[in-house]
C-alpha cells in the first residue's frame, strides 16, 4: 500500500493549454528522484480552473509516463458530487492505483453531509483505494476524526487521509478513532517529520518537485525509525519547505521550476505572478539548494 514521498505535481500550461511534454518531464523527474508515487490534480495542480476533460487528460498523461513504476493517486474531488463521481470513476478505469478526494470546499457542509458525500464516492468505486483530503484552510471545514472513523468502518477501501493542517492534535485523535494502521500523509511540507513521528506514513509535499531525492530520503529514514537522520534532512529542507508558501501555492513552485527549465511560468487566473521581492527571495533560495546556477 502507499508509503513515502508522493509529490503533488503542478499542472504545466503553455499559452493557456496543458503542456503535456512538460508534465511528462515532471513525472519522470519525480520517479528518477526516488519518489514513491505521484499525484496530479490536487491543490498544487490547479484543478479548480480546469475542465473535467483537462483533468482527465492530466491523469492519462501521468499514468502513461509512470507506466506502472510507482503508484499514481490523482486528486478527483470537486465541489459538485456528480463531477467527483465522474472523475473518480475515470481514475479507476484509467488504471490509477487510488484517488485522493478533497473535502468539498466553499459550502462548509456539516459532518453528516460530509459522511454522505464521501459515502456516495466510496459506493461508486468499490474496492478502489480512496484517500480523504483534509485541508480546512482551503475548504473552510474540517472532516472530524469520528466522521473519518465512521466512513472507514462502512467502507474499508477508504484507506487513508492527507492532512493539510498545522493541527497535530487532530492526528492523535484521528489515530485513536480509526486505528494506527490508517494511512495518513502529511500535506504541509515542514510538518512531514512531526507528523511521521506520530504515525503518518509519508508526505504529499510540493517541495518534492524541487528536491525529490531529499524528501524521499527523509520519509525512508522516518519509516525506518532513524529520526536523527530524518531530523538532519528536516532542517536542511526547512527553507525550501517554507518557500512553497511565500506566495499562494503553486506560484513559488512554478516560478522556480520555470528557472530550472522544466515548465513555463504560467498559471490560470485568478492566480498571477508573484512580486519582484518574492522572486528575489526565491532566486536566492534556489541558488542555495543548487536548483539553479549563480548566473540564473
Amino acid at each position: 500500500m502507499f508509503r513515502g514521498s508522493i509529490p503533488p505535481l503542478p499542472t504545466p500550461f503553455r499559452r493557456g493549454r496543458i503542456d503535456e511534454e512538460a508534465l511528462r518531464r515532471l513525472v519522470e523527474r519525480a520517479i528518477q528522484g526516488g519518489s514513491h508515487g505521484i499525484s496530479v490534480g490536487g491543490t498544487t495542480g490547479e484543478p479548480g480552473t480546469q475542465t473535467l476533460e483537462e483533468r482527465k487528460r492530466v491523469m492519462e498523461v501521468a499514468l502513461e509516463q509512470a507506466a506502472g513504476r510507482v503508484p499514481v493517486i490523482p486528486g478527483t474531488g470537486a465541489l459538485r458530487l456528480e463531477e467527483t463521481l465522474e472523475l473518480t470513476r475515470f481514475a479507476k478505469e484509467a488504471g490509477a492505483q487510488g484517488a485522493m478526494v478533497i473535502v468539498p470546499y466553499y459550502v462548509k457542509p456539516n459532518q453528516e453531509g460530509l459522511y454522505r458525500y464521501f459515502a456516495e464516492v466510496a459506493k461508486a468505486v468499490p474496492d478502489f483505494p480512496i484517500l480523504l483530503y483534509n485541508i480546512p484552510g482551503r475548504a473552510g471545514v474540517e472532516i472530524a476524526p469520528k466522521t473519518v472513523a465512521r466512513l472507514r468502518r462502512d467502507f474499508p477501501h477508504i484507506v487513508g487521509l492527507k492532512h493539510s493542517s498545522k493541527d497535530l492534535e487532530y492526528l492523535s485523535h484521528l489515530f485513536q478513532e480509526v486505528g494506527q494502521d490508517f494511512l495518513v500523509f502529511c500535506g504541509l511540507e515542514s510538518l512531514t517529520l512531526p507528523m511521521m513521528s506520530l504515525g503518518a506514513v509519508g508526505t504529499i509535499a510540493a517541495t518534492a518537485n524541487w528536491l525529490p531525492q531529499e524528501v524521499a530520503k527523509l520519509t525512508e529514514l522516518a519509516l525506518a525509525g532513524d529520526y536523527a537522520g530524518a531530523r538532519e534532512l528536516h532542517y536542511h529542507l526547512l527553507e525550501a519547505n517554507e518557500a512553497i508558501f511565500w506566495d499562494t501555492n503553486p506560484i513559488p513552485l512554478k516560478t522556480v521550476l520555470s528557472w530550472m527549465g522544466l515548465l513555463e511560468k504560467e498559471w490560470r487566473l485568478p492566480l498571477g505572478p508573484t512580486t519582484p521581492e518574492v522572486e528575489e527571495r526565491l532566486r536566492a533560495m534556489a541558488r542555495r539548494y543548487r536548483l539553479i546556477g549563480e548566473e540564473a
